[in-house]
C-alpha cells in the first residue's frame, strides 16, 4: 500500500457487527479505520466526532437507513465522502442514496481490492458504482424509476424503512421486531404511507412498491 492510502480516514457504519469485523480485518493496513456504528443515530455520532475521508455506509439501519445519516451529515461536513456498501441493487436504495449525496454505492458482493478502490476513487471525489449497478442505474432511470424516487422523497427514513418490510408480506408484528418498534407505531407509520402515496391498503402497497422495484 502506498502513504497516500493509509492516511484515509475512514468509519464504518454496518448493523452486523460480525460484517463488520470483516471488512476491519479486510482493510487493516491499508485504511485508518477511526470508528464504527450499527444504527443511524450512532452514526451520525460518530461521523461527527471523527469528521472521516470516507464513510462505508449501510443502506438499511436501524434508526432511520443510509439516507437518514446522509441527511443529518452530508450537508455539515463537505469534507466527507459517503460509499453506500448494501446487499441490495433495488432502485429505490441506489437512486434514494445518490440523491442523498453518496459518491458511489458497491454491494457486498465486491472483494477487498475493489473495494478499496471504490474507497480511493471516492476519496479522490469520483463517483463510484459496481459495474452491474451502474448499468442497473442507468435502465431504471429509462424505464421511469425516478418520478418513483420523487413520490418517495414524501416519505421520511422510517416510513419508507416500514414500507418496504410491509412490501415484502411482513406483518405489523414482524415489522415491529425487526425495526424494534411497538405494534402501534408500526400502524401508525403504515397508515401514513398509505396517505401520502394516495393507496387504500397494504395491498396496494405491495403492488406499488413492487411495480416500481422499491422492494
Amino acid at each position: 500500500m502506498g502513504e497516500q492510502d493509509q492516511h484515509l480516514r475512514v468509519v464504518l457504519v454496518d448493523d452486523h457487527a460480525l460484517f463488520r469485523a470483516g471488512v476491519a480485518a479486510e482493510l487493516a493496513g491499508a485504511v485508518e479505520l477511526v470508528g464504527q456504528a450499527g444504527d443511524a443515530p450512532e452514526a451520525v455520532a460518530v461521523i461527527r466526532a471523527t469528521r472521516p475521508d470516507v464513510v462505508l455506509l449501510d443502506v438499511h439501519l436501524p434508526g432511520g437507513g443510509g439516507r437518514a445519516v446522509l441527511d443529518a451529515c452530508v450537508p455539515e461536513l463537505p469534507g466527507t465522502r459517503f460509499l453506500a456498501l448494501s446487499v441490495s441493487d433495488a432502485a429505490d436504495d441506489v437512486i434514494g442514496i445518490v440523491r442523498g449525496g453518496a459518491r458511489g454505492y458497491v454491494t457486498k458482493s465486491v472483494d477487498a481490492t475493489e473495494l478499496l478502490a471504490a474507497i480511493q476513487r471516492v476519496a479522490a471525489g469520483d463517483a463510484v458504482f459496481s459495474p452491474r449497478l451502474a448499468g442497473f442505474v442507468l435502465d431504471a432511470f429509462s424505464r421511469g424509476a425516478a418520478p418513483a424516487a420523487d413520490e418517495l422523497d414524501q416519505l421520511s427514513p422510517r416510513e419508507r424503512e416500514v414500507m418496504r418490510y410491509i412490501a415484502r408480506g411482513y406483518t405489523y408484528r414482524e415489522v415491529a421486531r425487526e425495526l424494534v418498534l411497538s405494534v402501534k407505531t408500526v400502524e401508525t407509520h403504515v397508515s401514513a404511507v398509505l396517505r401520502k402515496l394516495q393507496l387504500s391498503n397494504r395491498h396496494e402497497l405491495a403492488r406499488w412498491a413492487q411495480a416500481r422495484g422499491v422492494v
